[in-house]
């Protein structure tokens, strides 16, 4: 099915047809040890459509060549599909100019790009820079080098036992030397949608720049950064039924401007002597190197793919799905849900009594049904929950019902084995 097509119908865009388009995912197809696959992994990464993969050949095989340049036929293309790929994402998040798409290699790579070109310039000894009990480690780490570099401090807000952040605790933590904050804009361990809208205003009143970590936001919510106000928004393209290696840093063209290079490199830069060098405009000024070209043309047609099925019809499905499995785990005695608060995303992350994550998640693999166990790179989170590490599901538009209703029944054998 080429969903490009379908979508064209108002009926399709209205009421998609699930089962078809699951249909465009060949890797569902696969079985392990002769089990279906069920796949419910797609925090961690989400699958390709058939359409991607047959652009990304398409492009290898009829379009591959370096861009910027060169004048030849391919050049020219490859340049040109490059470009429309920034384009789309530029449509998609809602940017005001595509200039404001910076390239990466993923969403860890965007926040790192903030903290060496904004934070190693504009922060200063004694500076706060302020973080979530929730963040993924690749909004911790980052700017705890820099902390340790600076000598700046970090601040942490906390977190609620439903596993929401304490946003009277997030305003306290505001002063005069407030002058960064990142925040996760749905946490990847809980599934919890934060209120980031809120949360950017209120910094924004004290003249606080924010990062938003939308890794796990991209994929289910529509994404609006002139709405939001945010100052820097980061993604993957993997997490969006794109390829690996690939994401985005928007930010607002002020800021990009003020900030010195992350990478220096040919096509950065207007001109190299020894004596000096004059770096590019942006987005070039953060793309050193040649760029992951195939990589940004799939993005690009995954953002059209995901587009065309409509974000919105994606997140009222998922919502089903979650309800749905949020309901099946809740009815199993010793399954514990961590992180229960009112706005979630497509996440449950869950314990069950006397059993170690590692070993639910070996007897379910057993069955073909695939989670994710462990810290999730947020062991602040686990910390708070007094727990070593958790097992999760995370659903896409693709899966149903029926693979819940698996995962439950698989639940119940692992219980079987080690109880």
């Amino acid at each position: 099915m080429n969903i490009t097509q379908v979508s064209l119908k108002s009926d399709f865009i209205s009421n998609p047809d699930w089962e078809k388009i699951r249909a465009d995912f060949p890797i569902l197809k696969l079985k392990v040890d002769g089990k279906p696959l069920v796949y419910l992994d797609n925090a961690a990464s989400s699958q390709m459509p058939q359409f991607v993969i047959d652009r990304l050949v398409r492009y290898q095989t009829t379009q591959h060549a370096n861009i910027n340049r060169a004048v030849h036929y391919l050049s020219e293309i490859a340049t040109m599909e490059f470009h429309n790929a920034r384009c789309k994402l530029q449509q998609f998040i809602n940017a005001r100019e595509d200039r404001e798409v910076i390239f990466t290699s993923g969403t860890t790579d965007s926040i790192n790009l903030v903290m060496h070109g904004y934070g190693r310039k504009f922060i200063k000894a004694g500076d706060e820079i302020i973080l979530t009990t929730m963040e993924h480690h690749s909004n911790i780490v980052p700017w705890q080098m820099l902390a340790e570099e600076k000598g700046a401090k970090i601040r942490v807000v906390p977190i609620t036992d439903t596993g929401e952040l304490e946003i009277n605790e997030y305003e306290k933590l505001f002063n005069e030397r407030t002058k960064f904050v990142g925040l996760i804009h749905v946490s990847n361990a809980l599934g919890t949608i934060n209120p980031i809208k809120k949360m950017i205003d209120f910094a924004h009143r004290h003249g606080v720049p924010v990062l938003i970590d939308g890794a796990q936001a991209a994929p289910h919510l529509a994404i609006d950064v002139q709405a939001l106000d945010c100052d820097f928004y980061a993604f993957s393209a993997h997490k969006l039924c794109g390829p690996t290696g690939i994401g985005i840093l928007y930010g607002k063209a002020a800021l990009l401007e003020s900030m010195q290079p992350f990478k220096g490199g040919g096509d950065m830069i207007a001109s190299v002597t020894f004596e000096e060098t004059l770096y590019n405009t942006i987005p070039h000024k953060f793309e050193a190197g040649t760029p992951p070209i195939a990589a940004a043309i799939g993005f690009g047609a995954a953002i059209d793919y995901l587009t065309a099925i409509g974000i919105e019809n994606i997140a009222a499905y998922e919502s089903t799905l979650l309800d749905y499995a949020t309901e099946s785990l809740a009815e199993i005695p010793g399954v514990r849900i961590i992180g229960t608060a009112p706005q979630k995303a497509a996440v449950i992350s869950f314990t069950i009594d006397g059993i170690h994550p590692h070993d639910i998640g070996t007897i379910l693999n057993q069955d073909g049904i695939a989670v994710r166990t462990g810290h999730h790179c947020a062991q602040p989170v686990m910390q708070r929950f007094n727990i070593p590490a958790t097992s999760r599901a995370s659903f896409a538009f693709y899966n149903k019902k029926s693979e819940i209703d698996a995962l439950a029944a698989g639940i119940r054998t692992v219980q079987k084995v080690f109880l």
